[in-house]
């Protein structure tokens, strides 16, 4: 599952950048970095839960 996540995580990253170069996909920028708060929740909160170990 961490290997989902940092997936996720670096698609999200790469989102936000498109999004804050191009001007016109500036919301695609603020839902990328959403997207990444989330994703580091859930990883926290799995974390958590499976002990610490994968």
């Amino acid at each position: 599952m961490i290997w989902l996540l940092m997936f996720l995580l670096v698609l999200w990253v790469i989102l936000a950048i498109l999004g804050f170069v191009v001007k016109g996909l500036m919301w695609l920028a603020w839902v990328a970095i959403i997207l990444v708060v989330i994703t580091l929740i859930i990883g926290f909160v799995a974390g958590i839960f499976s002990g610490g170990g994968e």
